[in-house]
């Protein structure tokens, strides 16, 4: 029985040294890659002064209206998220596609992220590149920013455009992210070697292999950095304070949202609250995934010419 138990417990100590230098492996491979993808992002878009830091800054196309997008919470590299939709709005409109503080290619910032500290930096962007005049379209959380945006700004916006946007009333609010346990697997490698056995997370998309290589390293650089991480502690701040908004009655509502929505309770009927009193209001019900942009682009801009104008 003793010769037993020592067999076993060698056995036992094998295999933790065998977990502790999996792991150990695991955390090295992620700070080497990690050093290494920082060489390989290219730099696109432009760099503005906002705030005493540099906020960057994509714009395509030269039309004579501008569309201004924003992007949802945590996507890493919005410029290039978004791009499927800039290169169907790019033939008609000036498209300006702003990434914020603690996003692609932008500084990061210790000021804390509440919704009027975000709207104020990205006008600070959008005044300091000399854009006056434009529609504002957001994707999710900028649903939020943008109730705030169009009440500060109302002689600048000329139309709003939801893509999936939150709604101030929604549930889950109460729910805390994880933080703590999510930087902790990225640190230790965890996320990277699951993602790895993942294979492509954008798989029959219509993203080129370099742009979605470019869009993996820049999230992995920005995930859950302390600027991110910041705005996510505001959630529940910054929806309460959206409670008292609501968009102004002749400002021309767009909001595509998804129909198929199983998540949040009433998400159609939220929204349709948001336009009913619009007095031009449309809400287009598209089947696909929070991100509507990535598969319906092509729908989203035609239904943007036709509403703007109908709305002229």
């Amino acid at each position: 029985m003793k010769k037993g138990l020592r067999i076993l417990l060698k056995s036992i100590a094998a295999l933790l040294i065998v977990i502790v230098l999996f792991f150990a492996v695991v955390f090295v491979v992620n700070i080497i890659s990690s050093k290494s993808e920082l060489k390989k992002i290219d730099q696109y878009g432009q760099l503005v002064p906002v705030d005493g830091k540099k906020m960057n800054v994509l714009i395509q196309g030269s039309g004579e209206e501008t569309v201004v997008l924003l992007t949802g919470y945590g996507t890493g590299a919005p410029a290039l998220d978004f791009k499927p939709l800039v290169d169907e709005l790019s033939p008609n409109y000036k498209v300006v596609v702003v990434e914020p503080f603690g996003y692609g290619l932008s500084d990061r910032t210790d000021k804390e992220r509440t919704s009027d500290n975000i709207v104020s930096e990205i006008h600070e962007a959008l005044q300091q590149l000399g854009i006056k005049r434009y529609t504002l379209m957001g994707h999710s959380i900028a649903g939020i920013y943008g109730l705030d945006y169009v009440n500060k700004y109302k002689d600048e916006v000329q139309a709003f455009v939801g893509i999936d946007t939150s709604v101030p009333n929604q549930g889950g609010l109460d729910d805390e992210m994880p933080i703590g346990t999510l930087k902790f697997l990225e640190k230790s490698g965890i996320v990277r070697l699951f993602q790895k056995i993942g294979g492509d997370p954008y798989a029959g998309l219509s993203f080129d292999e370099h742009t979605k290589q470019q869009m993996i390293m820049i999230a992995r650089k920005n995930s859950n950095n302390d600027t991110v991480v910041n705005e996510s502690k505001h959630f529940k701040e910054n929806f309460i304070a959206a409670q008292a908004l609501t968009f102004p009655k002749e400002l021309p509502l767009l909001l595509f949202v998804q129909s198929n929505n199983t998540d949040v309770e009433g998400w159609m009927q939220l929204h349709e609250e948001q336009v009913k009193d619009s007095v031009y209001g449309k809400l287009v019900p598209l089947e696909g995934g929070h991100y509507l942009h990535h598969t319906l682009s092509k729908e989203i801009a035609k239904d943007y010419r036709e509403f703007m104008a109908g709305v002229k």
